[in-house]
Parts: structure tokens; C-alpha cells; sequence
């Protein structure tokens, strides 16, 4: 087994874990999440493409994420005002948009060829970049594995490819995505971002 594939399976349990001990108020957590209706939509639906939607993603990953804006491992000057939250609250949210079921998106058809070439990274990788299908950390309907990866499918695609552009750049931190990104040309990002967001 090579290093990278120890390091998603251990990730993945991890997550597992962590997912299966927490327990959290959805109905709380429509409540609180109050404060992200005007970028991320009222039921997580976000109707911007700079703001990702969170409706529909795999539990547990939100909280991750809000933990680390708050802690700064994670830096954006708009989600920096999270940083008020508690653990409680970051588990509740988490909950509330999880439980909320995310708009599909679909591919226009002057875009089946640039989608097709993302299908193709997204399933099976390249052995000539040592990229590893997408679908192994993402899942075959790109709807994630709690609670590291993330849910792609129906997500904008525009957000797909500003945080992979983000992930290659440097300017986002990830011991998975940031070499796998930097691998991959701006050609092929946008392929993949495009293919990502159409899944169901």
C-alpha cells in the first residue's frame, strides 16, 4: 500500500469516528445559523457562486471547517467573524445544513467535452501525474465520506475550482489536496470542477 492511500484511509476512519461521537441539534442549528443566510442561502442553497453552498454536506465536515477558520488554520476574512462560535454551535450548524438537501446543478451542452475530460480524472486518476481517482475520497456521486471529505456534487462550480486553484497555489493547506492540486494543470481543474459540481 503506497504512503498516500495510508494516509486517506486513516483520514477516512478518523472521521468516522469523530462523526460517530458527536451529537447535535439541527433544529438548534437553523437558529443559529441565521448568520450565514445572506452568502450561504436560507437552506444552505447559496444563490452566489463565491459562496459555497452547504446544503447536503457530509456531516461533520462543516464543524471541521468552522473549527478551523477559528482557529486560523483556515484564514478568509468574512468567515474570521466565526470565530464567536462554540464547539456546540459548530456541531448544531454542522447538523442543520447536513440534514438540508442540496440543489443539483447540470452541464450545458457546449460543456460535455471539457466534463468528459473530468470524468475521467474523477474515476480513474492519472498514474502519469500519481493522481489517485477523486471518487476514492469524494465517493462515486461525489456526495463524500464524513467527515474529512467533503460532499462535491451540486456544489458551484466556480467554488470547486477556486479552492482547488487555492489548494495548488499554497494559499489553502491540505496535506491530501495541496500536492494532488498542484499536480494538475489549470485546464485540468477547471475539467474537474465542472464534472464535480454536475454529480448527483
Amino acid at each position: 500500500m503506497n504512503r498516500l492511500a495510508f494516509i486517506i484511509i486513516a483520514t477516512v476512519m478518523a472521521g468516522f469516528s469523530a462523526g460517530a461521537a458527536s451529537a447535535a441539534d439541527a433544529a438548534a442549528g437553523q437558529a443559529k445559523a441565521q448568520m450565514c443566510v445572506a452568502c450561504h442561502g436560507a437552506d444552505g442553497n447559496s444563490t452566489n457562486a463565491g459562496f459555497p453552498s452547504l446544503a447536503g454536506q457530509v456531516p461533520g465536515y462543516i464543524a471541521g471547517q468552522l473549527g478551523a477558520f477559528k482557529s486560523g488554520k483556515r484564514v478568509n476574512p468574512v468567515m474570521q467573524g466565526m470565530a464567536q462560535l462554540s464547539p456546540t454551535d459548530m456541531a448544531d450548524i454542522d447538523a442543520w445544513y447536513a440534514s438540508q438537501v442540496i440543489t443539483p446543478r447540470s452541464i450545458d451542452e457546449d460543456q460535455l467535452a471539457l466534463a468528459r475530460e473530468g470524468e475521467t480524472l474523477y474515476r480513474a486518476g492519472t498514474a502519469e501525474l500519481a493522481i489517485p481517482a477523486c471518487m476514492a475520497c469524494h465517493g462515486p456521486a461525489g456526495r463524500g465520506m464524513p467527515s474529512s471529505y467533503p460532499r462535491v456534487a451540486g456544489q458551484w462550480p466556480e467554488y470547486l475550482e477556486s479552492q482547488l486553484l487555492a489548494f495548488k497555489s499554497g494559499d489553502r493547506v491540505g496535506k491530501i489536496m495541496g500536492p494532488i492540486a498542484h499536480r494538475l494543470s489549470t485546464q485540468q481543474i477547471h475539467a474537474l470542477s465542472l464534472y464535480m459540481s454536475a454529480l448527483q
